[in-house]
């Protein structure tokens, strides 16, 4: 036998023979019986599959190694014609050489492989006992693995002990315990003799470790069966007497397991909520622990799972009931309209999460309320101003003590359905400390491919929030944190102008406050030239809310004449209205916008509107100090600091003594000295009041403007342009003055405002100049200088602006 042999070629699945083994299988594929039946008695080879899935295998689906053997019985199986069972007996080892053909059955060349009997190098030294020592070796893992397993035969024990040939040995042991095929391959492929021991004996050894710590955890199992059975017994025993004590009477986890049963919510909902009433089955009533616990599983049937309001879809009704209720904001309309849409075409888009951004009574939080009757959904407003604990959100864990749901779940709740419009208020107000951020917490709420599982920690269920019509609202866009806003698309609401501040009150607000009072046109009647002085004399805002409270003041005193008697009309017009309300705040008449040397008209952003503020500058004699109040911030000082130097850099272009900064002292003031102020956008007033101070050119009173200077004179863009551009108009203003950056901004300006003020955009501080100051210029005499502007000051007359802002309100510069 030492020549290739041909013979025909059984392959195997699942199994391996060895030599010296005698193995049964069922035989069922064609290929395979016709190889025995051509067998006729000869030998046979036998190969594992490496893919037992694979029917028809080709030599790379076969180990390189198989075993050649006899077919001793053929058994024909009575509920299989086709399928045979055999016993065959392994003889030797043998490797293929080549796939002779496979048409009809396999048929292989393969080379007899026999054993190996050289000890490794390391154990030449005692060549006569390294058998004898590989034996004990063996035969002791194998009676460590012995010690788990019941199916060898005492009989196989007999020839195991009794071996005396270590190959035999180790080839019976592989072939008659439970190892995975391609161990057993690995074994079967080694034909030095000490080294096919040597990897049986670190196999046997994982396999006892195996099933020793498979043992201990049986064991443990057993132990636990035990105790559940004992558990059972008991509680068995104790539902039998409490049944004969009749205390099951009026158990509320029954009807909390009835009610679980019967809700909308989700399968794997339902499995944790009745295991959660199991528990409550089992404790004392008056625990505290059943207390929570039924408090927990009520909470969690108050969800309205699965459960919709019905939607509109007409977007014919939606622009109506906008229409209805707001007057002007054509641009926030329109976008509302592309949303809601969009939402009717596709109600499974996500991610439309909107942020309204304007100063404060500009209708915001009532345009939310409009979305909401437009598309049909139930509304819910949660206000975030000051909220600084997470929980908040995302409700206090079980664990802790009065324990609740966040807002976000007690909002769905309180809508009683999974499709509501939730409006969080004021997002730009939350704050974080200690206890986390609750912004961050939004994070997962407002987004629309991570809210159809939202985790509020006191539910601890997956709740889908992506039906969800979220809107929020903010003042100050750049409070909200950039991940956040990143998450919302920002809708800007201006300023209303003086027309919709006219038409609000005439078409919205009257009617509104009358029917509050319950008043008729028959008792009040409001004349337009009253609104106008309303909105001229008796209010300075973005919004809307101080106008209606002066309406709502008048429906007051009509009230107490009714309650009086008096039933005649009264009749409100622009010349008895202060006896209704007083003296005028603001009287547009008298704050004529003067034309005075060293007093400019700047405008500011706030986050409550846009503001006219003046800066004033005087020149006094001295020793070239410089001081500025009002109570500034560093941005603006710095703005101060770098119009001073520009002017001192061009002080012979502007006619000024070039020792103007070593021979007086100059002082910037911007008036409303409590109001914090801060931002570069002032650099051009500055610049301008200083020039006049120092000529001694007046200003014209009826320019304001802003912008950012540098040291070389250009003039730099700034932000919030469109409110500034309100405050100007608001306040009587017919020019104002523009960084040439900020020209693109006007296309977002309202045509109203557009009509009534002349904007001039400007690169350099000399076209600031030239349209801000008169052109008319005195002689240069320092003194003469000074004396005017001695003078232009002691006739100045310098009325309180007109601002409404809160004194926490500070005033800043949005660049």
């Amino acid at each position: 036998m030492d020549k290739s042999l041909i013979m025909p070629m059984v392959p195997l699945r699942g199994v391996a023979l060895f030599p010296g083994m005698t193995l049964h299988f069922d035989v069922g594929r064609r290929a395979s019986l016709q190889a025995l039946k051509n067998a006729n008695g000869q030998d046979v080879f036998f190969v594992s599959q490496r893919d037992v899935s694979v029917e028809k295998p080709e030599l790379s689906d076969l180990y390189p190694v198989g075993v050649v053997g006899t077919v001793r019985q053929i058994i024909k199986l009575p509920d299989h014609s086709s399928t045979v069972r055999v016993v065959v007996e392994g003889k030797y080892r043998a490797e293929i050489d080549e796939l002779i053909t496979k048409r009809i059955f396999y048929k292989v060349s393969v080379s007899p492989l026999f054993d190996d009997i050289t000890p490794p190098a390391e154990y030449m030294k005692d060549g006569s006992l390294i058998e004898a020592a590989a034996l004990f070796s063996l035969k002791n893992y194998f009676d460590d693995y012995a010690e788990f397993i019941r199916h060898m035969t005492p009989e196989m024990f007999q020839k195991i002990y009794e071996s005396k040939n270590l190959g035999e040995l180790s080839d019976y042991i592989a072939g008659n315990i439970m190892l995975p095929l391609e161990d057993k391959q690995t074994v079967l492929g080694l034909l030095n003799i000490y080294e096919r021991s040597e990897a049986l004996c670190c196999l046997l050894s994982k396999e006892t470790e195996i099933m020793r710590v498979d043992a201990v955890i049986q064991d443990k199992v057993q132990e636990q069966m035990d105790k559940n059975q004992r558990e059972y017994y008991l509680r068995e025993e104790m539902k039998a007497i409490t049944d004969e004590l009749g205390e099951l009477e009026g158990d509320d986890s029954s009807d909390l397991a009835v009610k679980v049963n019967k809700s909308l919510m989700p399968d794997s909902h339902k499995e944790k909520l009745l295991a959660e009433c199991e528990r409550l089955k089992k404790m004392s009533p008056s625990s505290a622990d059943s207390n929570v616990l039924r408090s927990y599983i009520e909470k969690c049937l108050e969800i309205p799972w699965n459960v919709f309001s019905k939607e509109n879809t007409s977007i014919v009704k939606a622009k109506k009931v906008l229409e209805k209720d707001h007057f002007g904001l054509r641009d926030v309309k329109e976008r509302i309209t592309e949303m809601l849409a969009a939402r009717m075409i596709s109600p499974d888009i996500k991610g439309q999460i909107i942020c309204l951004a304007g100063p404060p009574g500009v209708g915001k939080t009532s345009i939310a309320r409009s979305i909401a009757d437009a598309t049909g959904r139930k509304y819910v407003r949660i206000s975030l101003g000051g909220v600084r604990d997470e929980a908040e959100i995302r409700g206090h864990r079980k664990t802790y003590i009065g324990s609740m749901p966040g807002r976000i779940i007690n909002a769905l709740i309180e809508a009683g359905t999974m499709n509501c419009l939730v409006l969080l208020d004021e997002i730009d107000k939350m704050g974080a400390d200690i206890k986390g951020d609750p912004a961050s917490a939004l994070l997962e709420v407002l987004d629309g491919e991570q809210n159809f599982s939202f985790r509020d920690h006191y539910i601890e269920l997956p709740v889908d929030l992506s039906k969800v019509l979220f809107l929020t609202t903010a003042n100050d866009k750049s409070m909200i944190p950039p991940a956040l806003r990143d998450r919302m698309e920002v809708i800007d609401l201006p300023s209303y102008t003086y027309e919709e501040k006219f038409h609000i009150a005439k078409k919205h607000l009257i009617p509104k406050q009358m029917k509050e009072h319950s008043l008729k046109k028959e008792n009040i009647r409001i004349s337009d030239s009253a609104i106008k002085t309303l909105i001229d004399g008796y209010t300075r805002e973005a919004g809307v809310r101080i106008l209606e409270r002066k309406i709502a003041a008048l429906m007051r005193k009509e009230s107490v004449r009714l309650a009086s008697g008096i039933e005649e009309r009264l009749d409100i017009t622009d010349k008895n209205i202060e006896e209704f309300l007083g003296v005028k705040k603001y009287r547009p008449e008298e704050n004529v916008l003067e034309d005075i040397t060293g007093v400019v008209n700047g405008l500011a952003w706030t986050a409550v509107g846009g503001e006219l503020l003046k800066a004033e500058a005087v020149v006094l004699q001295g020793t070239g100090k410089t001081e500025y109040t009002g109570s500034l911030g560093d941005v603006m000082k710095e703005s101060v600091r770098t119009a001073i130097s520009l002017v001192r850099s061009r002080a012979e272009k502007y006619n000024i003594n070039p020792d103007f900064y070593k021979e007086n002292d100059i002082h910037v003031h911007f008036p409303e000295g409590a109001v914090p102020k801060d931002g570069p956008s002032a650099g051009v007033t500055v610049t301008t009041a200083l020039v006049s101070a120092l000529t001694g050119r007046k200003v014209r009173g009826n320019v304001a403007m802003t912008g950012e200077v540098t040291l070389t004179g250009r003039v730099l863009p700034i932000g919030g342009l469109r409110e500034k551009s309100m405050a100007a108009y608001r306040e009587g203003i017919s020019t104002v003055i523009i960084p040439y950056g900020n020209t693109s901004d006007l296309e977002e300006i309202d045509e109203a405002v557009k009509k009534k003020l002349r904007f001039v955009p400007v690169k350099t501080v000399d076209e600031v100049l030239d349209t801000a100051l008169f052109p008319e210029i005195p002689a240069p005499k320092a003194s003469s200088v000074k004396e005017k502007k001695k003078n232009d000051i002691s006739e100045h007359h310098i009325g309180k602006k007109n601002t409404q802002i809160g004194i926490s309100c500070k005033k800043k510069e949005e660049v």
